[in-house]
């Protein structure tokens, strides 16, 4: 993959790369950490509030230091595509309780310099329009329209589903376009862990995988059939972005419009799907696939978030949830004898928009070795949710 450098200036610099060809400083980002524990994160500043920084200069020019004097990375997202961004991103580490400052200057000379991870994310058209995505820590994929045709033709390479597919992947370098590429000459190219990058032996079929949605009535589960449209949003280096459309589905004519986002450095991917109804809908559902009902289950309602911790092939894989619990009814783990249909789900009040995380953790990564320090991250990841870091843009 091409990391494009334009998006990026490096994720350190030594004081003396800061030349007096900066301008002086046109505004200053305060960035608080609420929380009891060190942050490493991605965050967002709306262009709105740059204002007096883009009345003078462009985009391409505007640089952030930290208080040490090192540049940051930095990214523009541009939302609607009409040439103007939105919000700039940068990513900041900032310890417990503590409050770090950064000043925005315009340097459009400074370098920018290359980096080995980014996030990423692409339609595949070469395997039956799959929609992949990743970052330095994880990986996923659904399906789309070619493949639901294929699928509905009986051809048994085909997947008819809107469950989450999961990578496990053990570096952080992209491998997405490596391995679809291998896939062209060998079918089984990304199924077997040869390489030392990791492998998909994760099965989702009918199942929601990790993070897939429906609607629970009668102790069944309604759900969608493959995306039929893609619009990627943004690419990386420090968050991807895009939206998946999908055919009306379930007798209540959902309509769904599915943003998905994935930051450097988090498990987590986070989903907002935009609904709109021919029916009042009793809930929206949220799933993680159980396989064979022999992994273990912890639905935790009060602190927001639902484990699943099972052993594929030689390692276990934790997966899970992240959900405002305000908007949460309840929560089991059904399983079933029928194949695909066990499913731990976590059942939502029918609003117009749900937002919530999903991800995943695999022990040969090095990131997990126990079910314990999977529910670790879990825990932050809901406490990071419920208190944001603190950001005040100031002029």
């Amino acid at each position: 993959m091409l990391i494009r450098k334009k998006s990026f200036i490096g994720f350190s610099c030594a004081i003396g790369c800061i030349t007096s060809g900066f301008s002086p400083a046109q505004q200053s980002v305060k960035v608080t950490n609420p929380l009891d524990f060190s942050r490493t994160e991605v965050v967002t500043v709306q262009a709105a509030q740059l204002q007096s920084f883009l009345s003078k200069h462009s985009e391409k020019e505007l640089r952030i230091k930290d208080s040490t004097g090192a540049l940051l990375p930095v990214q523009w997202i541009d939302y609607d595509g009409d040439g103007i961004s939105e919000e700039l991103l940068f990513q900041v580490h900032i310890n417990a309780k503590k409050t770090n400052n950064y000043t925005i200057m315009a340097d459009g000379k400074a370098p920018l310099p290359e980096t080995t991870v980014s996030t990423y994310s692409r339609l595949v058209p070469e395997r039956v329009d799959d929609y992949a995505w990743e970052n330095d820590k994880i990986a996923f994929r659904v399906y789309g329209p070619k493949g639901q045709q294929e699928a509905l033709q009986g051809i048994k390479s085909s997947t008819l589903s809107s469950g989450v597919d999961i990578w496990l992947k053990r570096t952080d370098q992209s491998i997405i376009n490596k391995w679809y590429k291998g896939y062209l000459t060998d079918p089984m190219y990304y199924h077997k862990d040869t390489r030392g990058e990791g492998y998909d032996p994760y099965h989702v079929g009918n199942s929601r995988g990790t993070g897939g949605i429906g609607i629970w009535q009668n102790n069944k589960l309604q759900t969608s059939q493959n995306f039929v449209h893609s619009r990627t949003i943004a690419e990386g280096p420090l968050r991807t972005v895009f939206e998946l459309i999908y055919d009306p589905w379930s007798e209540y004519g959902v309509k769904e419009v599915k943003r998905i986002s994935l930051d450097l450095g988090s498990n987590f991917s986070k989903f907002e799907s935009h609904f709109e109804t021919e029916k009042n809908v009793p809930n929206y559902t949220i799933g993680i696939t159980l396989h064979k009902n022999e992994g273990e289950t912890k639905l935790n309602d009060k602190n927001r978030y639902y484990l699943h911790w099972e052993k594929i092939d030689d390692a276990f894989v934790g997966e899970g949830i992240v959900v405002d619990p305000k908007i949460v009814e309840k929560s089991i783990a059904y399983k079933s004898d029928v194949p695909d249909e066990s499913n731990l789900l976590v059942v939502t009040k029918p609003e117009k928009k749900l937002t919530y995380y999903a991800g995943f953790a695999w022990q040969k990564s090095g990131q997990i070795q126990t079910q314990k320090d999977w529910e670790n991250i879990l825990e932050k990841q809901s406490r990071m949710i419920e208190k944001p870091l603190v950001i005040k843009v100031v002029k």
